[in-house]
């Protein structure tokens, strides 16, 4: 009798350690499909500047353009990012075919294979301003859906992980960072190699074969092998949209996003001039510039490391990389952008994870369209042409003006979220 009830109690204890670990290993395998998705997603997403070089470098060269006329196309071209919340409530409220970020990827990464195939395929002689314009607008429009599903993922697993083990959510935002980064180290670096060695249109082939590749990776994975939360958001986008509306009344949520927006628009961009003044004035090489801009994205990488606390188990103290390294990122108007992203995945609620993400990133994006057109404004209120570069020192110095004023308001952005972690306590 005892003998019997060892043996069952034994088979209990074997099927439950099977069952554990049969969960651990789905867990790990779709854990691994996931980030596998989301590094090619984000490594895409840096990925674009590769062709973007060639653009710029076909404008100003090929067609003709002003430092004014080249800035207004990089920051119109944005436009349908401003677009995002609707896709982020699309997102969150159609499924196709049972999946809701999935279809989403997928036909945001074909969109953009069509658009830069297109371009390549379009003779440079009869190439248009128009008609490029038109073209980048498409591409820009697929890799915001893109970024808006794959930001919904993120903010959905970050959510899960954070309420499974009660570790910090900010991990999946990290890879995903430093996906990002990677992107943008390899796609500055060969593009400034390659403008000198290939035509626009071979750089604009070579992406579009790279998205159609990611087309073809990302509808070969099932969503449900990604283990996603269940989403309890499968309702119409009118209810959606309402509780979108009623998380953006919460002064936890809108303060910091309209401080993170207002901070980027008041301040006026210079990339056109200061291209222009690079490439004209001074002659820099294509290749220089692809170095300086991937050591851009190096820092970025660096800071999802401090982000992480890598630099605090080498010893170094927080207030030490802040002072050192995060004051030029401030300077290059990214150092902020990780940890507010960790900030608004721990704030959203359940359920609407891709439209609150998109707010947040479509905010991000029409600001940056605001600063880009203030700095058109503000380039032609100095007097700088193509040729004539007597004012650009004093529009530096009005843009470093700018930077300091977000300062003044800076206290609207909450403290750490505490609010789940006080109700349980008490």
């Amino acid at each position: 009798m005892e003998s019997s009830s060892r043996n069952k109690l034994e088979k209990f204890t074997k099927t439950s350690n099977d069952s554990i670990r049969y969960k651990e290993r789905g867990r790990t395998k779709g854990g691994g499909r996931r980030e596998m998705l989301l590094g090619i997603g984000f490594l895409m997403q840096g990925f674009r500047c590769f062709p973007w070089m060639a653009v710029i470098f076909f404008l100003k060269d090929g067609l003709r353009v002003d430092p004014s006329t080249l800035q207004i196309l990089q920051n119109s071209a944005n436009l349908p990012m401003v677009a995002k919340p609707f896709y982020g409530l699309l997102s969150d409220s159609f499924y196709v075919f049972g999946q809701h970020r999935i279809p989403y990827i997928a036909f945001g990464a074909l969109l953009q294979a069509v658009s830069w195939l297109t371009i390549a395929s379009l003779p440079s002689s009869s190439m248009s301003f128009f008609t490029i314009t038109v073209y980048l607008l498409l591409g820009n429009l697929g890799a915001s859906i893109v970024e808006v599903a794959n930001d919904a993922v993120v903010a959905e697993c970050g959510k899960q992980s954070a309420n499974d083990s009660g570790s910090s959510s900010s991990d999946l935002q990290s890879y995903a960072w430093v996906a990002s980064s990677i992107g943008g180290v390899l796609g500055n670096l060969l593009g400034g190699i390659s403008i000198t060695q290939f035509s626009p249109s071979a750089m604009f082939s070579f992406f579009g074969i790279l998205l159609t590749l990611q087309f073809f990776i990302t509808i070969s994975v099932s969503e449900r092998s990604l283990d996603l939360p269940k989403s309890p958001s499968n309702h119409g986008i009118r209810k959606q949209l309402s509780e979108l509306l009623l998380v953006l009344r919460k002064p936890e949520i809108y303060q910091p996003i309209s401080w993170f927006a207002a901070s980027y628009a008041i301040i006026p961009a210079l990339t056109g001039t200061m291209f222009f003044y690079q490439t004209q004035h001074l002659k820099i090489e294509s290749s220089v510039l692809g170095i300086s801009k991937g050591t851009m994205a190096v820092l970025m990488v660096s800071d999802a490391l401090f982000v992480n606390g890598f630099y605090r188990t080498m010893g170094i103290p927080d207030s030490l990389y802040i002072v050192v390294v995060s004051g030029l990122l401030e300077v290059l108007y990214f150092f902020k952008t990780l940890p507010f992203s960790v900030l608004m995945a721990k704030l959203c609620p359940a359920g609407c994870e891709g439209s609150l993400m998109a707010f947040v990133m479509s905010s991000i994006a029409l600001a940056f369209i605001v600063s880009g057109y203030l700095g058109v404004a503000l380039g032609s209120y100095v007097e700088i042409t193509e040729t004539d570069f007597s004012g650009f020192q004093k529009g530096l110095l009005i843009q470093a003006a700018c930077t300091v004023l977000p300062l003044f308001w800076s206290s609207v952005i909450p403290e750490y979220p505490k609010l789940k972690t006080q109700k349980k306590e008490k």
